[in-house]
């Protein structure tokens, strides 16, 4: 833990990949580990939305003896809100998830609040090792496993990665027990995404087997060469549609239509 030092940390809704149900997200919560460790309970979590989701309890769980709530309608841009709280007092560091799990799910946000508040933003960080004299020494995750560390100066924004210390399970009482600050700030509707129309995306078609042959001879053979122990048909003398329907169904069990 670092005395002296305003660490806030962005928190939203987050949805199970599989059930679709509302929960804490992945990152996010992360993302108030990290503060956590920082700045212990003087830590600082805000979320711009609906004071009266349950969600919410599953971070104030964590440990929190508060959290701040910038009441938003669920049609409206919490970057306004946000900037709006921020940029007026002293901070230090702002952590963020790298992406939410809900909504647009775009990544944009961290990028949109460094560039209203004019400080530099950090991504995919996976620890920071130390702050003092008005920098801080921030490790990256990069792809593989690898880490690089950087120098950047206060105040900065990061966008918090996977690869983060784990969040601490959440207790229920205590997030009950929590205090939640409401307030109440200027709400700004999001005009272009009110024109949106939002669909459950479909998983894209599986590829077929890739040959990787290195000449046309080797191309050839894997492509006119019987497989071993395989289950394929050959038909000669059926008609045409039933050999149509044949291709067909093979095509549906490889999911390469739907």
């Amino acid at each position: 833990m670092l005395p002296n030092i305003n660490v806030v940390s962005l928190v939203s809704v987050g949805r199970h990949p599989q059930s679709g149900r509302a929960r804490r997200a992945e990152q996010d919560g992360r993302a108030v580990e990290l503060g956590l460790n920082l700045a212990g309970n003087t830590l600082t979590v805000v979320h711009a939305g609906n004071a009266q989701e349950p969600v919410l309890r599953q971070y104030a769980g964590m440990g929190l003896p508060s959290l701040t709530v910038l009441a938003q309608e669920s049609d409206c841009d919490a970057l306004p809100a946000l900037v709006s709280f921020l940029k007026d007092k002293h901070i230090d560091v702002v952590l963020t998830g790298v992406r939410a799990e809900s909504g647009e799910s775009s990544g944009m946000l961290p990028y949109l609040l460094a560039e209203q508040l004019g400080w530099p933003l950090v991504p995919r960080v996976a620890e920071i090792l130390n702050i003092k004299e008005g920098e801080a020494e921030v490790l990256l995750a990069l792809p593989r496993g690898q880490r690089r560390a950087v120098i950047v100066k206060l105040p900065f924004i990061a966008s918090v990665d996977n690869a983060a210390q784990e969040a601490r399970q959440t207790a229920f009482g205590p997030g009950l027990r929590a205090d939640f600050k409401v307030l109440t700030l200027e709400k700004v509707v999001d005009e272009a995404a009110s024109q949106w129309q939002i669909n459950i995306a479909k998983p894209r078609p599986k590829r077929l087997k890739v040959v990787k042959a290195k000449t046309a001879a080797d191309r050839m053979k894997a492509a006119t060469a019987k497989p071993v122990g395989g289950g394929g048909k050959v038909m000669k003398d059926e008609t045409a549609a039933e050999k149509a329907q044949a291709i067909f169904d093979l095509l549906l069990e490889e999911k390469v239509v739907r």
